[in-house]
């Protein structure tokens, strides 16, 4: 849609200057948006990665559960497995990626007692003498794969909060690059025309009156 606009210096002048605002604000949201696929693009190979590291460490998890449940009896097993283990707690808090708040997540270990030396919180909750020790090791290693749980869920929350930010930048970088700065440059060309037709008339109109007087 055309900009409707008076030839008027004046509007000219406000127009030129609306045009250099867009401008302005074009290259800006360009680097903008620019910074934050580099952001973008290095949190999705870090999540890449860490998809990988996930899937490695549950294999050997459920690796360690199978040998343990072959030879432990199903009773054994579900009796061992029903003892709770330690509380863990999520802190939440919020850094700054070029203008998007994105959360950062880790997991917070209640102070718990120590036993020779060593934290509870790595010791099973079962009793050891029924049971193998490969169930001890799938324990152990699906209790070290929840922080990396939470990592990951991080850097997806943050994939997908920069990923809403990218293409709301890229509609407005797009929005000013093929509508509003051309419509306001064809605005002051019209005008520019306009005003140089109306300067060409005017002159014109003087000499005639100049050639008026001199016949006089």
């Amino acid at each position: 849609m055309a900009i409707k606009a008076n030839a008027t210096r004046q509007e000219l002048t406000r127009l030129k200057a609306r045009l250099n605002m867009a401008k302005r604000g074009h290259s800006l949201l360009k680097d903008k948006r620019d910074q934050l696929m580099k952001e973008f693009l290095a949190i999705v190979h870090e999540s890449q990665r860490l998809r990988l590291e996930l899937e490695e460490k549950l294999a050997d998890a459920y690796g360690s559960f199978s040998l343990a449940r072959a030879v432990l009896s199903p009773a054994v097993l579900e009796e061992a497995l029903m003892v709770p283990g330690g509380a863990e707690e999520v802190s939440i808090s919020y850094r700054n990626i070029m203008n998007v708040s994105v959360p950062e997540m880790e997991i917070v270990h209640a102070e718990e007692e120590k036993q020779d030396g060593v934290p509870s919180e790595f010791l099973p909750g079962y009793g050891l003498a029924v049971t193998s020790s490969d169930l001890d090791d799938a324990i152990e290693e699906f209790h070290g794969i929840l922080p990396l749980l939470v990592r990951l869920s991080t850097v997806e929350r943050t994939i997908h909060l920069l990923a809403d930010e990218i293409e709301k930048t890229r509609r407005r970088v797009n929005a000013l690059e093929y509508v509003l700065i051309p419509e306001l440059e064809e605005a002051v060309k019209q005008i520019e025309m306009r005003l140089e037709e109306i300067e060409r008339e005017n002159v014109s109109r003087l000499m005639r009156i100049k050639d008026i007087v001199r016949a006089r």
